[in-house]
């Protein structure tokens, strides 16, 4: 399953399909499931015409940065099939329970870059406006990507097929729609099959090293122990979920995201489910805090992928960027744990 979402996000990226916007992130997000590949691609795409438009580099580098971590929210996410495959929880609900939050964090982030646009207009300034037909004409290209999108989301949705059967439809589906557009030569193919091997070769050795470092914790007892221990605490379940969202939001930013997922799961998960809270809700907490993590310097893999990117615009802007979308995540993340119900609404509605 994880290789052929992979292998559907590199062909869709080869077909030449292009967002520049938050919108345009969210959008790409729902094809490609990677945070990664959505911040480089839109910072091939978007970055170009902000700096002809005279956006600052600050504010260029923060809306992709922080735009790309919609890509492991709005499903298909890899973050959230690795998640079931370790704890078992059900993929058609993790994909359902990040629709809500996915578009309420772009709102956000567009909210957020409405009041640093408000206070100082010259991260921003005013472009010429466009006609109603020059924007039908910019949309005809995207209605494949949109056709996709409703097809494999909403067959796993509607049990039509699996999340595997979804994946394999969409690596088809995506293959042949970068061939229509005849952007898929027998080099770009080879480049597509490499990335998406390499990408997946990279996942699957840190889920066996996971694997085995759940097992050794397991044998020791430690889940037990420290579920006793927080249990004993007096702290109310709603504060123990906190403060492990709270020791997240820390570790993200000195460590890689996913090797920090894999390495906590197996030690909160059992404590979670134990204080009676949803496996799928706590899904979509850890993507969020993956999402803050990317973002939150020194070690935000967006801000380094943009950098290696867009080496001229230098990392000191790339963090300038970044800082303000970072409370605008963490919101999303103390209304996620306020608010179940955001997460947990869609997939009450399923099958």
């Amino acid at each position: 399953m994880i290789p052929l979402f992979i292998l559907m996000g590199n062909f869709v990226a080869r077909a030449g399909l292009a967002h520049a916007t938050i919108v345009a992130c969210a959008g790409f997000g729902a094809i490609c499931g990677s945070s990664i590949a959505t911040a480089a691609t839109m910072g091939k795409v978007a970055f170009p015409s902000m700096s002809r438009l005279g956006y600052s580099n600050a504010l260029s580098m923060g809306v992709i940065a922080a735009g790309g971590t919609l890509g492991i929210m709005i499903p298909p996410s890899a973050i959230m099939v690795i998640y079931r495959i370790i704890t078992e929880t059900n993929i058609g609900k993790l994909f359902a329970a990040g629709v809500v939050p996915g578009l309420l964090s772009a709102l956000l982030m567009m909210a957020g870059i409405a009041w640093i646009t408000w206070r100082d207009p010259r991260h921003a300034p005013a472009g010429e406006r466009s006609s109603w037909p020059q924007r039908w004409q910019a949309l005809r290209g995207i209605w494949g990507v949109l056709l996709l999108v409703v097809v494999v989301l909403g067959g796993i949705y509607g049990g039509i097929f699996t999340a595997t059967e979804g994946a394999g439809f969409g690596a088809a589906g995506a293959f042949l729609f970068a061939l229509a557009r005849r952007r898929l030569t027998w080099a770009v193919l080879y480049q597509v099959l490499v990335e998406s091997a390499r990408t997946t070769a990279m996942l699957f050795t840190l889920l066996i090293a996971a694997t085995l470092f759940a097992n050794f914790v397991n044998f020791t007892s430690m889940p037990n122990d420290l579920k006793n221990l927080i249990t004993t605490s007096g702290l109310s379940p709603t504060m123990i979920v906190v403060a492990m969202m709270l020791i997240y939001v820390v570790l993200g930013t000195v460590m890689e995201e996913l090797t920090m997922v894999l390495l906590t799961i197996p030690l909160f998960f059992p404590i979670v489910t134990a204080l009676g809270f949803d496996p799928v809700w706590f899904g979509v907490l850890i993507v969020m805090v993956v999402q803050i993590g990317l973002i939150s310097p020194p070690v935000g893999m967006n801000m380094f992928v943009l950098n290696a990117l867009l080496p001229g615009v230098g990392l000191g802007a790339i963090y300038r960027g970044c800082w303000p979308f970072v409370p605008v995540l963490v919101l999303m993340l103390g209304l996620l744990i306020a608010v179940p119900q955001l997460s947990l609404w869609l997939p009450g509605l399923m099958k």
